[in-house]
């Protein structure tokens, strides 16, 4: 069954109620112009705060000496309230008369713009706050320049403490021309702009004698009247893929429907890969099999009618609305880390659940948010904003934001830090124009014929150890061990492959990444064949071997050849006693000092205290106790 945290199943749509908009709205501006104030005062205006919390924070407030402000209902964190900013986006929900709001609260200050990318990505409209003394600074440019950045075209300006300039109206037709102009610029037209006293209340739910001379919304009717977006539901289905598990003999693929919705019997399509399946179930937690279809939001686990590789960072659509495959795209991007970005510049990207190395092939339209002066086209400066041409390694499945927003925006990182973020605006199709309808065929023979007749199942034999540990002399030695009690091993030597299917491939950590998923692929195939494949491989980093046994599954048994460096240095390249050649250090030093040892392996073999016989020996028992091997009717029966 799955875990609760991981699934949760929607009840029958007859309960469910009836639904009124939702409108999920981010509140930006420069820190200081009161920004949760305001939202405390939404909260109480529209009589959202639960019974008694506003006198307990009165209460809280006289206790400490401190006269009450309404910024209190936000600061969840002490250190918040003690430093008196805001560092984190929170969501907080209410109703108006029209609408249900999710509200973001967005940090202001310059150095948390990280955060704000987070909210604002999510928002279907924005207020944008301005202090009436202060009027529009560069951050609220940037503020500005950041929601077009994010595709967000409904936005609200409130023009806060306007008790501190008396009311100004001469003030505020400044304030507004400014910022109107500015937005208009960006090609967005301010829905409306709003004299309030965040404070007082003034203009947040009500127009009161002191700004008489305004004859606009409120707060509260213009948040009424920001559209929602179009229902995620109607958009074609997206589920990005977070995890498989294996619960009994089902494969289950988890994740959440960012858009679309799918049900039981609906033919798929696994991008970027192309491969088609139909759903046979859809799975979800505390009732399984779930028989409803499911909707955007809803986290799920589906089975599939065929086996097929689906990994995390996949993307599962309908078959006549997917998305493309791609490794190249252009995006619109908000650059936040210290250094520069440059042409060239290797980056890691995330789009949903995939991550991809990717870099940076060209670089245009770089601007200064706060002051939309253009900049030299060759990097994009902190704070700045840019569109880049991006190459990635390896294919991804995605959108252009215009077409599902969802899908379409990403976030890049340089050295495990969130570096930037903005949307994509278009994809360069890969090889791949639309799905490929891949079905398997199986083989004509069962697992039990070929068990039957080799005495043993299938497995796969994964050697892994420096250059010259000894990995190809073992797989030979057994090989020939299998083969000579009747069994049907097959041996996959790493170079021997890398001479002709893996020919195409480098020496960087993107393609042997892929050399090692071809000979997991491979490797397999065969076992799930009946075969034994022996597999010699260097497989220098941990992740690369992990992606090959989660490949393989329960068919996987790892083997390091845990012979010492000085011992790999005195061999010739496969592991053969000799006098080392240069070629041989060099190979050795270049993948030697980068390798890394299993953590798990099944069987730890070191050639210096073992024979070839005597390592074979030891393997042949793994495969006897792992339920590979066999010799007689009964174990053939327990096994099959």
């Amino acid at each position: 069954m799955i875990a609760p945290a991981a699934l949760s199943a929607v009840p029958d749509s007859t309960t469910l109620p009836q639904l009124r908009p939702q409108v999920r709205i981010v509140i930006v501006g420069h820190v200081d112009h009161g920004k949760s104030t305001l939202v405390g005062r939404l909260l109480h205006e529209t009589g959202s705060l639960p019974d008694g919390k506003l006198e307990m924070l009165k209460a809280v407030s006289a206790r400490r000496g401190m006269p009450f402000e309404w910024s209190f209902l936000l600061d969840a964190l002490q250190t918040e309230r003690d430093q008196g900013i805001t560092i984190d986006t929170t969501q907080i929900r209410f109703r108006t008369n029209a609408r249900d709001i999710v509200l973001i609260d967005a940090p202001g200050h310059a150095e948390f713009l990280r955060n704000m990318i987070t909210g604002a990505s999510q928002a279907d409209g924005a207020v944008l706050i301005i202090d009436a003394r202060e009027g529009v600074r560069d951050q609220t440019r940037r503020h500005g320049y950041l929601l077009h950045l994010l595709g967000v075209k409904q936005v609200a300006v409130v023009v806060n403490k306007m008790d501190r300039v008396e009311f100004s109206a001469e003030r505020f037709r400044e304030i507004s021309d400014e910022i109107t102009a500015h937005l208009t610029g960006l090609g967005v037209t301010p829905s409306a702009v709003i004299p309030i006293s965040a404070r007082d209340g003034d203009g947040v739910a009500a127009r009161t004698p002191r700004i008489g001379w305004y004859d606009g919304p409120t707060v509260v009717e213009a948040l009424d009247q920001l559209e929602p977006a179009r229902p995620l539901e109607s958009l074609p289905l997206r589920l990005a893929v977070q995890a498989i598990y294996k619960f009994d003999d089902r494969r289950i693929v988890a994740g959440r429907i960012e858009s679309g919705q799918l049900k039981a019997g609906d033919e798929i399509v696994i991008m970027p890969a192309g491969k088609i399946a139909k759903i046979r179930t859809v799975e979800g937690w505390p009732a399984t099999p779930v028989t409803v279809p499911q909707g955007a939001g809803r986290s799920v686990g589906i089975t599939l009618d065929r086996e097929l590789f689906v990994e995390r960072g996949d993307i599962i659509a309908h078959v006549d609305r997917n998305p493309q495959d791609t490794r190249r795209l252009r995006a619109r991007i908000f650059w936040l880390h210290d250094q520069p970005l440059a042409k060239g510049d290797s980056i890691l990207v995330r789009l949903g659940t995939r991550e991809s190395r990717a870099t940076v092939v060209a670089i245009d339209k770089a601007v200064d948010p706060g002051s939309l002066s253009n900049d030299q086209a060759s990097s994009i400066a902190r704070n700045h904003v840019g569109e880049i041409d991006i190459s990635l390694s390896q294919p991804v499945a995605t959108d252009a934001y215009a077409d599902n927003p969802r899908t379409g925006r990403l976030v890049i990182e340089v050295q495990g830090r969130i570096a930037g973020g903005g949307l994509v605006l278009s994809v360069d199709a890969g090889q791949r124009a639309a799905p490929v309808d891949i079905v398997p065929v199986e083989s004509a023979l069962s697992a039990g014929e070929r068990a039957a007749r080799y005495r043993h199942n299938g497995a796969v034999i994964w050697l892994t150890g420096l250059p010259g540990a000894g990995k190809s002399t073992i797989a030979r030695a057994l090989e020939r061990r299998l083969f000579s009690r009747g069994g049907s091993p097959i041996l996959l030597d790493g170079d021997t492959l890398r001479a002709g299917l893996n020919g195409d491939l480098g020496f960087t950590p993107e393609a042997r990444a892929e050399n090692i998923r071809r000979l997991a692929e491979v490797a397999t195939h065969l076992a799930r064949n009946g075969h034994i494949a022996i597999v010699a491989a260097v497989s220098p980093a941990r992740e690369d071997r992990a992606s090959a046994r989660r490949i393989a599954d329960d068919l996987f048994r790892e083997v390091y050849v845990a012979t010492p460096a000085e011992v790999c240095e005195s061999r010739d390249p496969k592991g053969h006693y000799a006098k080392a050649r240069a070629g041989t250090l060099k190979n050795f030093t270049g993948i030697g000092n980068d390798y890394q040892a299993p953590e798990a392996a099944e069987l730890v073999l070191d050639t210096t205290t073992r024979s070839v016989a005597e390592a074979v020996d030891e393997v042949e028992r793994l495969l006897a106790t792992t339920n590979v091997l066999f010799d007689d009717i009964a174990d053939l029966a327990a096994n099959i």
